[in-house]
C-alpha cells in the first residue's frame, strides 16, 4: 500500500463540496484542475466541464479555502456553488464577440475567395479587419493558451490559438517581407493548399474565419449547455416565493425564506404549495406532475402528506409545514440530479485520458508534418499550411463534450419524469442487467389491502354481511379492517359498534345493533360458535393468497369476506416491459407460497421466492449473482435496503423510506412499477448518446488527421470542420430531451 493511500485512509472526511469553476474553455482544462486537486493529500475530486463544476471530498485539515486557492493558482476562478439559476452573462459575451467577429471577417473571405473584388492594397485591408479579430476575436483561447503554458502545460485551445497566430504571422511576414504586400497582388482561393505558393500568399481570411467558426462553436457549446441544464433550472424555479401564513385567524404574506417548521399556510385553488407538510383542513385534487412525472392529479385530505412546489387544483387548503428549504423533497431531488451531472461515467474518464495525451501528441504531429514536407522538397508555405490544418483538424473539443453533455439532458429528462438517477456510473450496469428482483408488497402491488370478493350465507344476505362487517371493524385498526370498512362506506350505511374487544390471533368482537357480533379467521369463529365451517369458497380464495375473514351475529354465520392486497394498475405492463427488455423478472417475498404465486401468475413472472426473511433478501440476491446473473433490484422498504446495495443495480420507489431511497442507483420518486423499466431504458438510451458521442469524436479526428498531414485541406475548412464536430456531438446529445416513457 502506497505512503498516499495510508494518509487518505488516515483523514476522517468532511461531506461533499460543491465550486463553481471559471475560465475553463475545454475538457482539458477540467482535467488540469481536477489533477491539481488530487495532488492535496486525501482530497478527492472530480471536475465537470460541461457543468463547469468541482466536486470534492475534503479531509479534515483541509478546508474549502483550501480548494479554492488551489484552483486560483492553476489560473481559473472558484467560488461555492449557490442554488440559484445561473444567468446567461457568459453567453451574452460571447455572443457580442463572435457578431463582431463575423461582421470584421466577411469582407476579409470574400475579398480572399472573389478574385474580381480584390483591388490595389485589399491586402492590406484584410490586415486592418482581420487584426481585431485575431487579437480580440480569439483572445479567450490565447488567454488559456498563455495560462496553461505558465504551467507547464497544454490544452486543446493551445491548437487553436497557435493555429490561428501561424497562419497570422505567416500572413504579416509575407506582406512586410515577401511580395504579398506589392499593390497588384491577387489570390485564388483553392480548398487544397498549393505547392508552387510562397511568400506571395497571405492566409488572413484562414486567421479570421477559423476564429469564426470556432467562436459559433465555442458559443453554441455554452447555448447547448444552457439548454441541457434547463431541467434542472425548471427545477429550481419551481419553488414557491411567498406564502400565506395563518396567524391566529389571520393571514399574511411572507417570503418562503420565513417559512418554518410546523407553521400553518394556506393554498388557495391554482396556488403552489409551498414547502412539504400535511393537509390540516380541505379536500383537493394536487397536480404533482413536475414532481413525479404523473399528470394525473392526487387526492388528498387532511392527514395526507403534499410536497412543496406542487399544484393545488380546486379546493383550499390549510397544510403544516414538515419540511423547509434545504429539506424538502424538491431540494432532494435537486441535489442528487446536480450530483450525477456533477461526476464521471467510466467511459468519460477514457476519453479524459485520450485528452490529456492528445494535444502534446498532435503538436509533435504537427511539427513534423511541416519538417516532412520542407524534407520532401515542399516550399515553405505549402508545408506551413498542412501543419497549421493539423493543428485545428485535431483539436478534439468534441471528445470532450461527448459525455457531460449527454448525461447532463439524460439526467436532466429523467428528472422531469420523476427518475432520479444517483451517478453517471449508473448508466453502464443499466446496459449490463439481465434479471431484475421485484418485492412484493408496494411495488409489485400497492401494499394497501382490499376486499376482492364477498360470500353471504343463507343466513343473511352479501348487503348486511358488509354492514355488519363493517361496523364491527370501524374500531380496528388493522389494514385488513379498514379495507373491509372503506368497502362498506361505499355501499351501505355503518352503524356504530359498543363494547369492542380485540382478540390478538382470533379477531375481533363486540356489539352492532344491541347484537354480540363477531369477526376473525373462520378457525376462530368456529371456535366461538363450537361448531365446523367448512365451505369451498374459502378454499378457492385462500388457495388464491387470500385472507379470508368470517362474520357472525348472535352466534350466526353471516359469510365471508375475501381480502387482499391490491395488485397495482400498471404491473403487468411492467413485467411485459422488462421482459422487452432483456430482463428476466423475479418476486421475491416474505408472503407465503400460495399468496406470492397468485400475484405473480396474475402479472405474468415465472420464478417467484416466497417466504423470505427481510435478512435472507440478500442472500437471494447473492444465490443470483453466484449463477452468473447481473440482478437489478426494485423495493421499497427498510427490509429492502440491504438486498438494494447488494445488488447489481438498485432502484427503490419514492413511496418507500428514506433508507431505501438512499440504498438505490436509482430512485423512482412516483410509486409506478412501469417508471423502472423506463428508467433502465432511459439509463440506456443516454450511455449509447455517450458512445456514439465518443465514436464520432474519435472517428472524425481519426479520418481527418491524415488529410491535413497529406496536405489535403485547407486550415480554413479544417477549422470549420472542427467546429461543426462539437456543435454535432451537442445536438446529439440534445436529442434525449425528446425521450419519452
Amino acid at each position: 500500500m502506497s505512503t498516499e493511500s495510508v494518509v487518505t485512509q488516515s483523514l476522517t472526511m468532511q461531506p461533499l463540496v460543491e465550486l463553481a469553476v471559471g475560465g475553463m474553455t475545454c475538457a482539458s482544462c477540467a482535467a488540469r484542475v481536477e489533477k491539481k486537486l488530487n495532488k492535496l493529500p486525501g482530497v478527492v475530486a472530480t471536475v465537470n466541464y460541461s457543468t463547469e463544476k468541482a466536486t470534492i471530498q475534503l479531509p479534515e485539515n483541509l478546508t474549502v479555502t483550501d480548494a479554492i486557492a488551489t484552483i486560483e493558482a492553476t489560473g481559473y476562478t472558484a467560488a461555492p456553488v449557490t442554488r440559484e439559476v445561473a444567468g446567461n452573462t457568459e453567453e451574452r459575451a460571447l455572443k457580442f464577440r463572435l457578431v463582431v467577429s463575423i461582421i470584421l471577417t466577411i469582407p476579409v473571405v470574400l475579398l480572399a475567395m472573389v478574385p474580381p473584388l480584390q483591388f490595389n492594397y485589399w491586402q492590406w485591408v484584410s490586415l486592418v479587419l482581420t487584426t481585431p479579430v485575431v487579437l480580440w476575436g480569439a483572445w479567450p483561447f490565447h488567454r488559456a493558451t498563455l495560462l496553461n503554458l505558465r504551467h507547464g502545460s497544454t490544452t486543446m485551445d493551445t491548437l487553436i490559438s497557435l493555429g490561428v497566430s501561424a497562419a497570422y504571422l505567416w500572413s504579416l511576414y509575407a506582406l512586410i517581407f515577401g511580395s504579398a504586400g506589392d499593390p497588384d497582388m491577387r489570390m485564388q482561393f483553392s480548398f487544397f493548399p498549393s505547392h508552387t505558393a510562397g511568400a506571395s500568399e497571405i492566409y488572413f481570411e484562414v486567421a479570421s474565419a477559423v476564429t469564426v467558426f470556432l467562436l459559433l462553436g465555442r458559443y453554441l457549446e455554452v447555448r447547448a449547455k444552457s439548454k441541457s441544464s434547463q431541467a434542472l433550472s425548471s427545477l429550481l424555479s419551481l419553488g414557491a416565493k411567498e406564502v400565506t401564513v395563518l396567524d391566529g385567524n389571520q393571514e399574511r404574506t411572507i417570503p418562503i425564506e420565513f417559512l418554518k417548521v410546523g407553521d400553518h399556510f394556506v393554498v388557495r385553488p391554482g396556488g403552489r404549495i409551498a414547502t412539504d407538510g400535511i393537509v390540516i383542513e380541505g379536500s383537493s385534487a394536487v397536480d404533482a406532475s413536475m414532481i413525479t412525472g404523473e399528470s394525473i392529479p392526487v387526492e388528498v385530505d387532511p392527514g395526507s402528506p403534499v410536497v412543496g412546489s406542487t399544484i393545488n387544483e380546486n379546493g383550499k387548503l390549510v397544510i403544516e409545514a414538515t419540511a423547509v428549504g434545504a429539506d424538502t423533497a424538491l431540494a432532494r431531488i435537486t441535489q442528487l440530479v446536480e450530483q450525477a451531472q456533477a461526476g464521471k461515467a467510466p467511459v468519460q474518464r477514457l476519453a479524459d485520458r485520450v485528452s490529456a495525451v492528445f494535444v502534446p501528441v498532435v503538436l509533435v504531429l504537427s511539427v513534423l508534418t511541416l519538417l516532412g514536407w520542407l524534407i520532401f522538397g515542399s516550399n515553405v508555405t505549402f508545408a506551413f499550411t498542412a501543419a497549421v490544418a493539423v493543428l485545428i483538424i485535431a483539436c478534439p473539443c468534441a471528445l470532450g463534450l461527448a459525455t457531460p453533455t449527454a448525461l447532463m439532458v439524460g439526467t436532466g429528462r429523467g428528472a422531469q419524469l420523476g427518475i432520479l438517477i444517483r451517478g453517471p456510473q449508473i448508466l453502464e450496469s443499466t446496459q449490463k442487467i439481465n434479471t431484475i428482483v421485484l418485492d412484493k408488497t408496494g411495488t409489485v402491488t400497492t401494499g394497501r389491502m382490499s376486499v376482492h370478493a364477498i360470500h353471504g350465507t343463507t343466513k343473511g344476505s352479501e348487503s348486511e354481511l358488509l354492514r355488519v362487517a363493517g361496523a364491527i371493524e370501524s374500531a380496528s385498526e388493522h389494514p385488513i379492517a379498514h379495507a373491509i370498512v372503506v368497502k362498506a362506506k361505499e355501499q351501505t350505511d355503518v352503524p356504530a359498534v359498543t363494547d369492542f374487544l380485540a382478540i390478538r390471533g382470533g379477531g375481533v368482537q363486540g356489539t352492532v345493533d344491541n347484537k354480540p357480533t363477531l369477526a376473525g379467521s373462520p378457525k376462530w369463529i368456529a371456535q366461538e360458535l363450537n361448531s365446523t365451517i367448512s365451505d369451498p369458497w374459502i378454499d378457492q380464495y385462500q388457495s388464491q393468497g387470500m385472507t379470508v375473514i368470517a362474520i357472525a351475529q348472535s352466534n350466526q354465520l353471516l359469510g365471508f369476506i375475501a381480502v387482499a392486497d391490491t395488485i397495482k394498475s400498471d404491473s403487468k405492463q411492467a413485467i411485459a416491459n422488462f421482459t422487452a427488455l432483456g430482463l428476466t423478472p423475479i418476486l421475491l417475498t416474505g408472503d407465503n407460497k400460495l399468496a406470492a404465486e397468485s400475484i405473480a401468475q396474475q402479472v405474468g413472472i415465472s420464478r417467484v421466492y416466497s417466504e423470505v426473511l427481510p435478512e435472507d433478501k440478500v442472500t437471494v440476491i447473492t444465490e443470483l449473482q453466484a449463477e452468473g446473473k447481473v440482478v437489478a433490484m426494485v423495493g421499497d422498504g427498510v427490509n429492502d435496503a440491504a438486498a438494494l446495495v447488494q445488488a447489481d443495480l438498485g432502484m427503490s420507489m419514492g413511496s418507500g423510506t428514506d433508507v431505501a431511497i438512499e440504498a438505490s442507483d436509482i430512485t423512482l420518486v412516483n410509486s409506478n412499477l412501469t417508471s423502472a423499466a423506463t428508467g433502465i431504458k432511459l439509463a440506456r438510451k443516454t450511455l449509447a448518446t455517450i458512445k456514439g458521442n465518443l465514436f464520432w469524436a474519435f472517428a472524425y479526428n481519426v479520418a481527418a488527421i491524415p488529410l491535413a498531414v497529406a496536405g489535403l485541406l485547407n486550415p480554413m475548412i479544417a477549422g470549420a470542420a472542427m467546429a461543426f464536430s462539437s456543435v454535432f456531438v451537442v445536438t446529439n446529445s440534445l436529442r434525449l430531451r425528446r425521450f419519452h416513457k
